[in-house]
């Protein structure tokens, strides 16, 4: 089951609490991010997670604490059928990616998925094909990106837009109102080298221009938002 479809819409997961992530996991978005970079996740909990929303029948995301194989194996050991791996500058980086992602031959990930001590099966080595994504978020990244795109095994490019406006000395803001920059560089390079583009928004309205500039697989709030804007919706703030 692929995690991160096209013409989706996915919820940006911070906090590790297992009822919050499956309220929304079940409330319509097309998938679920659960962060174990900058957010709350860590090894007990990406698994506790992964438990739960494995009974649940839902496919998820993980975004790596960093380029480590072991995180990129435990994430997918915890049944993520997608993985998000940060820090990724050059496509030597981004097929290492590749190599920590597929078992044996086409890599060299070890086996040991939970999903047995759950009461589900498993993919067999040979099915097991998870999505792997390599953010792009860095002035090096942008400059070795068409070179990054073309590196097999690779499936999805995600932006993490605000890194990227850090290390390219601009912001967000400039980056939305650029159509042909950066970001728009980063679409059409997915999309010539037959690779899913997928990217960060934090709101709709992002979300939206961000649509326009051809991601078409966008993160569009985190949990964290959803509770502050459901909080001053029931108390009638703006």
């Amino acid at each position: 089951m692929t995690a991160i479809g096209p013409g989706s819409s996915g919820v940006w997961c911070i906090r590790d609490d297992v009822d919050t992530v499956l309220a929304l996991a079940r409330s319509g978005f097309d998938w679920v991010a659960l962060d174990a970079q900058h957010g709350r996740f860590d090894r007990r909990s990406l698994i506790d997670n992964g438990r739960a929303l494995a009974g649940a029948g839902l496919a998820f995301a993980v975004r790596t604490a960093g380029p480590d194989p072991a995180g990129i194996g435990l994430a997918l050991d915890a049944g993520a059928s997608a993985v998000i791996v940060p820090q990724i500058d050059t496509a030597d980086q981004a097929r290492q990616v590749v190599d920590a992602g597929r078992y044996p031959p086409q890599g060299s990930r070890s086996w040991g998925p939970l999903a047995p001590l759950w009461g589900h099966e498993a993919a067999p080595p040979a099915a097991a094909a998870p999505q792997l994504g390599v953010m792009i978020e860095s002035a090096a990244a942008l400059a070795n990106l068409g070179a990054i795109a073309e590196v097999p095994g690779v499936d999805l490019l995600f932006v993490g837009p605000f890194d990227l406006a850090l290390s390219l000395g601009t912001t967000v803001d400039a980056l939305l109102a650029d159509g042909d920059g950066p970001l728009a560089e980063i679409a059409a390079a997915s999309s010539a080298a037959g690779k899913a583009a997928g990217i960060f928004a934090g709101d709709p309205e992002r979300a939206r221009i961000l649509r326009a500039l051809g991601f078409d697989r966008i993160a569009v709030a985190t949990d964290s938002g959803i509770i502050a804007a459901g909080a001053r919706a029931i108390l009638g703030g703006p």
